[in-house]
């Protein structure tokens, strides 16, 4: 059976901007504008920036759209490494905001991890951001400093197996192989849309395989434990409002099995001194997949 590729109806420009030591991929929707505050859309884990071509093809109203490939995700390449930090990721957005909206707050979007990028960030630079999305950025479960030894060798464990080959990502022997693997983590995900995912989520080598556009790196775990205590902190700091959008699949029992649940996350985000909350039905973890127009509509309303 021939899949047809979806058909964006918003086309992107591809850019690349120097942020500190990096040439960063950049997409940009439309053009910026005095009368149009900039509207930031930052990806997940093992993403890419095109994972919101489906929402920002359902917006409503003509939109200044940023959404950078993070750090070793899809273009945006990086020096030798075998590990990255997450304090990068909030250094690297401060810069772009500074190119993209020097002196002027955006409205920030962000997804999984960027949801948890974008919650910290507007913890530390509250002036940048007029209003936040945070699309099922759930941070992580709790740590106590007894794990901190175990966490360490972890740490250097993977280290080891990286460095030894163990830790590659698989490739595909064709785009069609890339577009499964996307539907069988999200089956909501229509064949169309999968496809045309699959030709920014992964990359031709010169052997003709196709490569996911993610560093290896990134599958290490953090040295650091996870600390609520400064995330809470970081939280009562935000002053922009907050919209909280949660998908009606529970993603959280599915990855930590009870040691961090949704009752869990919504107690910490009350330390969120201006906050709204929303949930999307018929959808997974990737919701602005599964549901691009009502993600769209829930930020437009929100940002208007």
């Amino acid at each position: 059976m021939i899949v047809r590729m979806y058909q964006v109806k918003r086309a992107p420009k591809s850019t690349f901007v120097p942020i500190r030591t990096l040439q960063y991929h950049v997409q940009v929707w439309g053009e910026p504008a005095p009368n149009k505050t900039p509207l930031v859309m930052v990806h997940g884990w093992m993403d890419v920036a095109a994972s919101y071509q489906f929402v920002v093809d359902a917006l409503a109203a003509d939109h200044y759209v940023i959404a950078p490939d993070w750090r070793g995700f899809g273009q945006t390449q990086v020096h030798p490494t075998d590990h990255f930090v997450f304090a990068d990721y909030l250094a690297d957005l401060d810069f772009l905001l500074d190119h993209f909206s020097p002196g002027a707050a955006v409205n920030l979007v962000g997804h999984s991890m960027g949801g948890n990028v974008v919650m910290a960030y507007a913890g530390v630079r509250p002036e940048r951001v007029r209003r936040l999305v945070n699309l099922e950025g759930f941070g992580m479960p709790r740590t106590v400093p007894a794990q901190a030894p175990g966490r360490y060798v972890r740490w250097m464990d993977e280290l080891k197996a990286l460095h030894q080959g163990q830790r590659e990502l698989r490739t595909y022997d064709d785009l069609d192989g890339v577009a499964r693997r996307l539907t069988k983590t999200n089956p909501r995900l229509p064949p169309d849309k999968a496809r045309w995912l699959a030709t920014h989520w992964a990359s031709q080598d010169a052997q003709g395989r196709w490569v996911i556009q993610g560093h290896a790196a990134h599958k290490i775990s953090s040295a650091n434990l996870y600390r609520v205590d400064e995330t809470l902190e970081l939280f009562k700091r935000i002053t922009a409002p907050v919209l909280s959008v949660v998908a009606s699949d529970n993603s959280m029992d599915l990855w930590w099995k009870g040691s961090y649940t949704p009752e869990e996350f919504n107690q910490r985000m009350q330390a969120v001194p201006n906050l709204e909350t929303a949930s999307v039905a018929e959808a997974g973890h990737m919701l602005h997949h599964d549901q691009p127009d009502v993600v769209a509509g829930l930020i437009e309303r929100f940002i208007a």
